[in-house]
């Protein structure tokens, strides 16, 4: 099983998502929006491609100065669901490096997901990729196709991940949005995490 992430598109700060990405897309079993949608057409064009599931970012629930985005089957303030026997936590922001003693995953698993553990947690928010385990669970933050690490609109990243079904292993990828499609991302060349 395939599924698709991306996050903070920001339509239409950002002119429009690649038609690249929406080519990366076919042929995933789900594809998951990680927040910061604002136009919830880019909803309609994922839900042609694959069920969708997109969470509010601070931009979509009126937090950040922007009105509340309204309702739409594919959209809630966080998900958990269920696919390819994984449990899938998606939300916009978790503390992700955690801050000990301040802030944590397991408090943000209780607030987001109704204390549900997720075996996979996929967040955005930082427009910055990220892969990590964190306490057994795998956390995914696929950067931002429009404005990564928060630069000007431009090619940025997607990820995936693949679950084999029948071992129930996750393995997650990120993929830079080029002129061609995507490639395999380059995780030397943005340097070092800021964390």
């Amino acid at each position: 099983m395939r599924i698709g992430l991306l996050s903070d598109t920001h339509i239409p700060e950002a002119r429009e998502v690649w038609p690249q990405v929406w080519d990366a897309f076919k042929g995933c079993d789900a594809i998951l929006h990680a927040g910061d949608i604002y136009d919830l057409g880019v909803l309609d064009t994922l839900a042609e491609i694959a069920p969708t599931y997109a969470c509010r970012g601070n931009g979509d629930d009126g937090s950040g100065g922007r009105p509340r985005q309204p309702d739409h089957p594919t959209l809630q303030d966080n998900w958990v669901v269920t696919l390819g026997g994984l449990t899938i936590g998606l939300t916009h922001w978790v503390p992700v490096p955690e801050s000990p003693g301040i802030v944590n995953l397991a408090g943000a698993c209780e607030r987001f997901f109704g204390g549900v553990t997720p075996d996979v947690i996929v967040h955005g928010d930082t427009h910055v990729e990220d892969i990590r385990e964190v306490n057994g669970i795998l956390c995914v933050n696929p950067g931002s196709p429009t404005f990564p690490h928060n630069l000007n609109y431009q090619f940025g990243t997607i990820g995936f991940i693949d679950i084999d079904v029948d071992t129930l292993a996750p393995s997650a990828s990120i993929w830079q949005v080029s002129d061609h499609g995507i490639e395999t991302f380059d995780w030397l060349r943005w340097g070092p995490r800021p964390w």
